[in-house]
This record gives structure tokens, sequence and C-alpha cells, in this order.
């Protein structure tokens, strides 16, 4: 399908999230957590850009995450109404969490959600995340638990999602997936990589069968500081260039 570009339509910093965005949805894909088009990713509009309303950028629903362009990605306010002419449909019950987490967190740039395999498997054990690798030390500095009410599709439930998410980062949604809230793109995803890990490590450590060594809880308890001295504050940003890198070699027309 033939999607017009919207390059020189939108602003250059409207332009230059979408070609985060899009790259992404298409590490996302590469990285196999995708559910083929059933989860989300949205970047908040800057107030630059908006005038200061909440405006944010979705994927098009129908669209699998290897497809999506920075043209193609739909531009919704709050309710997911559809703010620009799209060929594609949006799914509003889907922004019910991802409105839910802007809403309570005006300084979160980005929400990813994912239902990968031993994601919605951690989220399914009644322990959660075990200190049991580096990678979950940087999970638990900053987690939250939501209880699962099933598919997400009432606004009712957005008020308790909140109320747990707190001002966590890292989400298990119990029964259903995983999320990360991130003050950019960048930061959310590499929150995800890392979260992502920290399931898979804990599925294959239990699988192992053997007693399972924990991480001292005064080495968890220092772990911000930590995570502040041993990135900079710059940990996402340090490695998103690699992963654009990344994405141009896969391939380049993320950014049409």
């Amino acid at each position: 399908m033939h999607i017009p570009s919207l390059r020189e339509v939108v602003s250059a910093e409207e332009w230059a999230l979408r070609c985060d965005l899009a790259a992404c949805y298409r590490l996302v894909a590469a990285y196999g957590w995708s559910d083929l088009v059933f989860t989300h990713i949205s970047a908040k509009l800057p107030d630059s850009v908006t005038g200061g309303e909440h405006q944010f950028l979705i994927n098009p629903y129908g669209l699998m995450f290897d497809e999506i362009t920075a043209s193609s990605l739909v531009k919704v306010d709050m309710a997911c109404n559809k703010l620009h002419e799209s060929p594609f449909p949006v799914n509003p019950a889907g922004f019910v969490i991802h409105s839910a987490v802007h809403e309570a967190r005006p300084e979160a740039g980005c929400v990813l959600h994912t239902h990968t395999r031993a994601g919605v498997g951690v989220s399914a054990q009644k322990a959660g995340i075990l200190p049991i690798s580096q990678q979950s030390t940087f999970v638990l500095s900053s987690l939250a638990y939501h209880d699962y009410e099933g598919v997400a599709l009432r606004d009712e439930e957005k008020s308790r999602l909140q109320a747990d998410l707190g001002k966590a980062n890292y989400l298990v949604l119990r029964n259903h997936g995983l999320l990360t809230v991130g003050r950019t793109i960048a930061d959310a995803f590499l929150s995800m990589y890392t979260f992502e890990n920290t399931c898979r490590i804990q599925i294959d450590a239990l699988a192992g069968g053997s007693e399972l060594t924990q991480v001292d809880p005064k080495i968890l308890a220092g772990m911000a500081d930590v995570m502040r001295i041993a990135t900079a504050g710059q940990g996402a940003q340090l490695a998103w260039p690699a992963l654009l890198r990344k994405v141009e070699k896969l391939d380049a027309g993320y950014r049409t």
C-alpha cells in the first residue's frame, strides 16, 4: 500500500519523533517482541508542536510492526480520535492503557507495551520478578504490578492502573504482559530490553530446577544510585544511535 509522505506536511520536530517511533516499532519486531498487530507503542508529541494539547502518535491498526513507517503512524488525542486523514483505523480499546499512563505521567514521552512469551509467563508467576540477575536489579528499582481485570476495554480501570503504576517505570500487567514508561522513545525501548531479558532469564533459571541464588537486598536498595552513576543518566541515549544503525541495515524504509 502506498502511503503519502508527511515529511513536508508536519513540523521537523514531529517528523523526527515519527522516525524514532517507526524505528522503535521495527526494533520491537526485530527482537521478536511483537504480537502480530495487537500491541502498541505510543509517543507523546511535545507541547511545542501541539500548543499544550495532549496528542500522541500510535501504530495504524492492521499493520505488522515491521511494516510501520514514519508517515503511516496515526496522530490521535486522549480519546484515540484521529487528528489527521489516514487510510488506517485506530484501536481505541488498545489505547485505554496508554491513555491512562500518559494522563497520570505527563513527563512520559513514550509508553511501550508487549505480550511476549517470557513477559506473560512471569506475569502469571505469583512471586513476580525475582532478584536473581543483574538485569532484574535494574527493573526492581522502579517496578509496579497491576492485577488482571480482563481485556482492557473499560475506562473505569484507568484509575486503578494509575494508582498501581505510581511513579514506577516498569509495570507487570498480571496475566497479560509488560509495560515500560520512558521520558523518550529510547528510554522506553532500553527499559523494555532490560525487562524482557529479566523475564527470559527468570524463566530459564526456574526451568533449570536448581535452587536459585538471590541478590542481597542491600544491593537492591542502592540500585537507583548505581544506575545513575553507571550511565550518567544517559544509558538509552548511548545505545539509541547504534540501534538506529541496526534498523537502517534492516530496512531504511521506516523513514518514509
